[in-house]
C-alpha cells in the first residue's frame, strides 16, 4: 500500500478529477454525490468556517499491489481508507473517496476538506513522514504485498546498469538534504563522482530535464527515482530557498523584538536614582544563549502576562513555529511595558507639580 500526497489548489479541479468515467464511489460524507458542482459546492460553503487556510484541499491516493486485486474488494478499500483517515487525524470532515478503475492496481482517491465540521484545521504537518509510517502499519496489519522500497535492495547483488543506477540514487538521497540550489548539487555530486547534465527545451536555455552519469552510464532523473526528475527537484530547490528566506525574516523579526523589549524593559525599570525608584528584583529571565543571551521577565504584578514557561518550545511546535509565536509574545510585553512607563512617567510629574506647590 502506497499513500501520495497530492498538491490541489481547488476543488473543483480534484473533485471533477477524481469523478472519472471508470470510477466508483466507495464512500462520502458531508457532501451531496454524485454531482460534482454540488459536491464542490458543498466543499466550498465549509472552508467559509476557516478563512485563514488558504488551501484547503486535501488529496491522497491510496495504490495497491496487482498481486492484491483479487482480495481488495471495494469493502475492503474502505475499510482500509477510512482506517487510513483516522490514523492520519482527517476526522470530522468532508470527505469523498472513490475507486478508480482506469490502471491494473487497484487504488482510490480521497478528497477532504482541511477545514473540518467546527472550523477546526485538519493539520498537514509532517504529512509525508505520518503517510509512510501509515502505510506500511496497514499494510502489515491487513496482510497486503509489500514491495521492496530502494532502502531494501541488496546492493551487493546488483549489476551494471542497475548497480550504478543504486550508487546515484544513493548518492543524491544523501546529498540532497543538504542542498537548497542546482549548483550545491552539481558540487556534491562532483564528489561522489557522479556526473550531472541538462536537457533544453528546443534551440533554448530553457532546462527541462536532468541526467546523472557515472561509470560510463547515464540515466534521467526521473529513471533513478521519480522524486529526483527535474521538476521535482526544481520544486525542492525553491522551496528551500524559499524556506531559507522565510527563517531568515523569522530572524530579522525576533532580533528586533528582543530589542524592542530590552528598550521598554530598561525605560520601565532602569530609571533608578531621581525618583527614588528602585529597580525591580526581575520576578523571572530566559535564556537565550548565543548572541541573545538573558532576558528578565517582568515581575508579576506588571500586567503583561509574559513567563518563561510561555517562552519555551512546545511539544510539536516546528522551529519556525516557536520563533514566530515568542516574537509576538516579545512584541505584545514590550507594548505593555512602553505605556506602563509613560504612565509612570506621568505620575512622576504631577508628583513634581504638587512638589512645587
Amino acid at each position: 500500500m502506497i499513500g501520495k500526497i497530492i498538491a490541489g489548489s481547488s476543488f473543483a479541479g480534484t473533485v471533477g478529477y477524481v469523478m472519472k468515467e471508470q470510477s466508483r464511489i466507495l464512500a462520502a460524507e458531508g457532501i451531496t454525490p454524485p454531482d460534482v458542482r454540488e459536491m464542490v459546492q458543498d466543499f466550498k460553503d465549509q472552508t467559509l468556517l476557516n478563512p485563514r487556510i488558504k488551501n484547503a484541499v486535501g488529496h491522497i491516493s491510496l495504490s495497491f499491489s496487482p498481486k492484491d486485486g483479487v482480495q481488495m474488494t471495494d469493502s475492503l478499500m474502505r475499510d482500509i481508507a477510512k482506517e487510513y483517515m483516522q490514523r492520519m487525524g482527517i476526522t470530522d470532515t468532508q470527505y469523498l473517496l472513490v475507486r478508480h478503475l482506469d490502471q491494473p492496481h487497484p487504488h482510490c482517491h480521497l478528497v477532504y476538506n482541511r477545514v473540518g465540521n467546527n472550523g477546526q484545521t485538519i493539520s498537514d504537518k509532517n504529512i509525508k513522514i505520518r503517510n509512510a509510517k501509515v502505510c506500511r502499519a496497514l499494510t502489515e496489519k491487513y496482510g497486503l504485498h509489500l514491495a521492496p522500497g530502494k532502502k531494501s535492495v541488496r546492493r551487493e547483488r546488483l549489476r551494471d546498469p542497475d548497480k550504478t543506477k543504486y550508487e546515484i540514487y544513493d548518492a543524491i538521497k544523501t546529498s540532497l538534504p543538504n542542498c537548497s540550489s542546482w549548483n550545491d548539487l552539481e558540487l556534491r555530486m562532483k564528489e561522489r563522482g557522479v556526473s550531472m547534465r541538462y536537457k533544453y527545451c528546443g534551440s533554448t536555455n530553457q532546462k527541462q530535464g536532468v541526467l546523472f552519469g557515472k561509470n560510463g552510464f547515464e540515466f534521467s532523473g526521473s529513471k533513478i527515482d521519480r522524486q529526483f526528475s527535474y521538476s521535482k527537484l526544481n520544486r525542492h530547490f525553491a522551496q528551500a530557498q524559499q524556506q531559507t528566506r522565510y527563517r531568515a525574516t523569522l530572524a530579522k523579526g525576533f532580533h528586533t523584538a528582543v530589542g524592542n523589549y530590552r528598550s521598554a524593559y530598561t525605560d520601565l525599570f532602569g530609571n533608578a536614582g531621581g525618583s527614588g525608584n528602585k529597580r525591580p528584583i526581575a520576578n523571572d529571565s530566559i535564556n537565550f544563549g548565543g548572541n541573545i543571551g538573558t532576558l528578565p521577565l517582568p515581575p508579576n504584578d506588571l500586567s503583561v502576562g509574559l513567563s518563561a514557561a510561555q517562552l519555551q518550545r512546545k511539544s510539536g511546535e516546528s522551529p519556525e513555529e516557536h520563533i514566530a509565536r515568542i516574537t509576538a509574545l516579545l512584541n505584545t510585553a514590550a507594548e505593555a511595558m512602553a505605556v506602563a512607563a509613560i504612565e509612570q512617567k506621568r505620575r512622576q510629574r504631577e508628583r513634581k507639580t504638587k512638589m512645587k506647590l
